[in-house]
């Protein structure tokens, strides 16, 4: 097999890539530097983290780092990021296109793919519209409704997961934590339970060293800009009681530091997930050595309310489970030790690449 996977980052992340690249020429320098930075290294499978000659690996959105590679190779600086992106594919005589951004590049794009590409397979985990994925020969993610959403197009798909990065071990096994609860991840008042959740925890910031690192959607950010401040945008500015306890969006290391401080991680579903549960936070709080509190659901194998993870089925029951597990430290720590052991061996990289080496050979 000769691999070719196709990433994106979230655009808030760019700055922080920038920094990590600034003094690196060179594109395969940049791709090490990103994947040195670990963000959504659950996503990220192990002939790339091992950087085996027969793994490519790219972000084909990233206009910066893909003309270093077109410069690189003589291509036209006026060359699109999509003849780029098939450049790429074609040179490394890719067998395997694995796309984690389907909603990025559209059908015209994967019909036309190098004539090396015997096998297309694409990553989609979140609702989708107006997006076809019929020129796929498969679709994978660990959520079995949005699967079977995507069964409706006449697409094969398989189930499929992220998995513990064994960077997280040395973050794991820290003691001192002084975040009582901590949450990594967007806001939209588009959410509304995530953000009513959101709302209620933060309001045991008087009792407790609650921390939200929030990114926050473009029109939350217009809503609390000084001029959003004129418009009539009030429904879309955070609660008082969330910016005060909020911080800045973290990536990467810097978010598994963060989740090393964390005695609890809280996670929150979209509105628009269904009943199904099991996003890259849930494996990546577990593998941190955090106890995981996340609302009720589906949970993939494992994940166990009471036994590996805490769940709450509403914003009450949220704070009430949080001031329990605080006065509770037994319990919250052998809940704790429970998952992390559980997704380090269940969700390993090495069982990620078997499942996604069978998915292919099925093809």
């Amino acid at each position: 097999m000769r691999l070719f996977q196709n990433a994106r980052y979230y655009p808030s992340l760019r700055p922080k890539v920038r920094e990590l690249t600034k003094n690196v020429s060179t594109f395969a320098g940049q791709i090490a530097a990103f994947l040195n930075f670990r963000e959504s290294a659950a996503h990220i499978l192990l002939p790339v983290d091992q950087r085996a000659e027969w793994a490519f690996f790219t972000n084909g959105d990233d206009e910066d780092v893909q003309r270093v590679w077109a410069r690189e190779h003589g291509l036209n600086s006026r060359t699109s990021l999509g003849e780029i992106l098939k450049a790429q594919i074609e040179d490394h005589r890719a067998d395997v296109f694995y796309n984690l951004d389907a909603t990025g590049w559209g059908a015209d794009f994967i019909k036309n793919l190098p004539g090396c590409v015997k096998a297309v397979v694409a990553w989609h985990a979140a609702p989708f519209r107006n997006v076809s994925f019929a020129d796929y020969d498969l679709v994978v993610c660990n959520f079995p409704s949005i699967l079977a959403a995507i069964r409706e197009q006449g697409c094969r798909t398989e189930y499929f997961f992220p998995a513990y990065d064994p960077e997280l071990s040395r973050f794991a096994g820290r003691q001192d934590r002084p975040v009582d609860v901590l949450f990594v991840g967007g806001y939209s008042r588009h959410h509304k339970r995530r953000a009513a959740v959101l709302e209620a925890v933060a309001q045991l910031a008087d009792e407790h060293n609650i921390v939200y690192h929030l990114d926050r959607s473009r029109l939350c950010q217009l809503a609390e800009s000084p001029l959003g401040l004129l418009l009539p945008l009030a429904r879309h500015r955070r609660p008082s009681a969330i910016r005060e306890i909020t911080k800045a969006p973290i990536f990467g290391r810097d978010y598994y530091w963060a989740l090393s401080t964390a005695k609890i991680v809280l996670n929150g579903s979209i509105d628009m997930a269904g009943p199904d549960r099991g996003n890259m936070r849930c494996f990546e709080a577990l593998g941190s050595g955090s106890l995981l509190l996340s609302d009720d659901g589906n949970y993939p194998e494992g994940m166990r309310d009471g036994q590996t993870i805490a769940t709450y089925n509403s914003p009450e029951q949220a704070v009430s489970q949080i001031r329990a597990l605080l006065e509770d430290s037994e319990r919250r720590l052998g809940v704790a030790r429970a998952g992390h052991e559980m997704v380090s061996n269940l969700y390993s990289k090495e069982a990620q690449w078997k499942r996604f080496e069978a998915l292919v050979a099925s093809i």
